[in-house]
């Protein structure tokens, strides 16, 4: 048996063999990973001695952070929350989306590896006008039928690597969106939990608002009751008014904050702030515990935060536009074929005498561009050396953020221990000048600036307990949240 090589599946085979032979053939840069300088431990670390508090220097056998880090706070309400962001936070729902854009855009560059065929069946009849300019009446017929069934192909032979390299690029994109995927989930979970401890916050001082006016109502009984007996003057009574009108004030106040981070939430689960109410805990419950959390080597951070790794990636994708832009350079291959049947009827459509066929390849090479080429090398590179400096300054601002959060957990901690001695001191203070001025020692001058600086120093507690729950999340947040660059999808 003898195999007929024909004109086109000839021609077809030398381009497919051609093409295959130069697969290998890539023009431009390899991706090298530029380094970034990490420090050996973090400042802000304490000795291991001296270690305590909402932190700890990492060993290795400690847990590391996981995807569900909030359960460190141990609060099923905030736990609850959480989970709801997963799945019906409208802005995350938009980020998965891009990531599904940025994944389908890998099949369409690969698809330009293959020809691309095609197929445009037509029937069609034309008559010529005897009346047109030099026309020839004796070619006149009565018109001619045209029934066409061609398929065309085309396709271009990968010389230089320029859609191999768009390929990478697409991948190494989808990788990106990916990464920003994982950014936007821990940023709403994040910005959820901050909002939550807010207002846990906000609960905790309109107890203290709601115990406060119910003393101050009880001073302004006593006092009236002083007055009424012509034991203390007018102004005691008025001043102790005022004390309790500026403290329900305050409380009114609180309402409107909590009602605002409410709706905050409210938003971020993805629900109507008319739809959504959280109750506030009862006294008998505490507020949610600051976990220990544990910080590896500063070395580490590099793999544990998606928007590192989402520059990193933006950085490889760049790298792979300088070799599209020197393949520019090169001459374009191309093969293209056209076969099919085409007729004047119905009846010989599809007869073998009908069969047409035409294949070639064609190069091409531009020749003078005015500098266009080397323009858009120039871009990319220029692209590129600004994808390694946003890499890098995004690993800076990103030990920057853990340096911060470490100071202020450790800061906060002394800032609590003292604050604490300071509203027992207080608190003593408001004792003593009360009973001081039921036995009429002191005037209720003296009352009304221990009341302030217990309601003042009681607040303080509260806001100092929120900044450091608030700096925990926050340092969380900076150590990437339990992630790792090996959730990437391997695209």
């Amino acid at each position: 048996m003898k195999l007929r090589l024909t004109g086109p599946v000839l021609l077809i085979g030398l381009g497919i063999g051609l093409a295959g032979g130069l697969a290998g053939c890539k023009v431009g840069p390899n991706y090298i990973k530029p380094s970034a300088s990490a420090p050996p431990t973090y400042q802000e670390a304490p000795t291991k001695d001296a270690q305590a508090g909402s932190w700890k220097i990492a060993s290795p056998a400690d847990p590391a952070l996981a995807g569900d880090w909030w359960q460190m706070f141990a609060d099923p309400d905030l736990s609850r929350l959480e989970q709801q962001v997963a799945t019906t936070n409208q802005t995350l729902k938009a980020a998965e989306a891009n990531f599904r854009a940025a994944r389908a855009s890998i099949t369409v560059s690969r698809s330009q590896l293959a020809p691309t065929i095609g197929v445009s069946p037509a029937i069609g009849g034309v008559r010529d006008s005897l009346n047109q300019p030099y026309f020839n009446p004796n070619e006149a017929n009565g018109g001619e039928g045209s029934f066409s069934l061609p398929i065309d192909m085309s396709y271009e032979i990968d010389l230089w690597g320029r859609i191999r390299r768009n390929i990478t690029a697409t991948r190494e994109e989808a990788q990106a969106s990916a990464a920003d995927l994982a950014t936007a989930r821990l940023s709403l979970q994040a910005e959820l939990a901050l909002d939550y401890f807010n207002l846990r916050a906000t609960d905790a001082q309109l107890r203290l608002l709601e115990d406060t006016v119910k003393a101050y109502q009880e001073a302004l009984q006593l006092t009236q009751d002083r007055y009424d007996e012509g034991v203390t003057p007018l102004s005691d009574v008025s001043q102790a008014r005022t004390q309790l009108e500026a403290a329900e004030v305050i409380r009114t106040d609180l309402s409107n904050d909590r009602a605002a981070d409410q709706h905050a939430i409210a938003v971020l689960i993805g629900e109507a702030p008319a739809d959504f109410h959280l109750d506030p805990l009862p006294r008998s419950e505490a507020r949610s515990t600051l976990p220990i959390i544990p910080v590896a080597l500063p070395s580490q951070l590099l793999e544990r935060r998606p928007d590192i790794a989402s520059m990193e990636r933006h950085m490889a994708a760049a790298n792979e536009q300088i070799g599209i832009a020197q393949a520019a350079y090169y001459p374009t291959l191309s093969l293209s074929g056209s076969a099919g049947f085409l007729g004047t009827s119905a009846l010989n459509w599809f007869t073998w005498p009908s069969r047409f066929w035409a294949v070639g390849p064609t190069l091409s090479q531009t020749i003078f561009d005015a500098g266009r080429r080397k323009a858009g090398v120039v871009i990319a590179r220029a692209n590129y050396d600004a994808t390694v400096a946003n890499y890098r300054q995004t690993v800076l601002a990103s030990f920057a953020q853990v340096e911060d959060n470490l100071a202020a957990l450790r800061i906060l901690q002394t800032e609590a221990d003292q604050q604490r001695a300071a509203t027992r001191s207080a608190e003593q203070t408001l004792d003593l000048f009360q009973t001081r001025y039921q036995g009429g020692v002191d005037t209720y001058l003296q009352v009304i600036t221990s009341q302030t600086a217990a309601l003042q120093n009681e607040r303080n507690d509260i806001q100092i307990q929120l900044r450091r729950e608030q700096a925990s999340v926050l340092l969380i947040k900076a150590l990437g949240g339990g992630w790792s660059t090996q959730q990437l999808p391997p695209v």
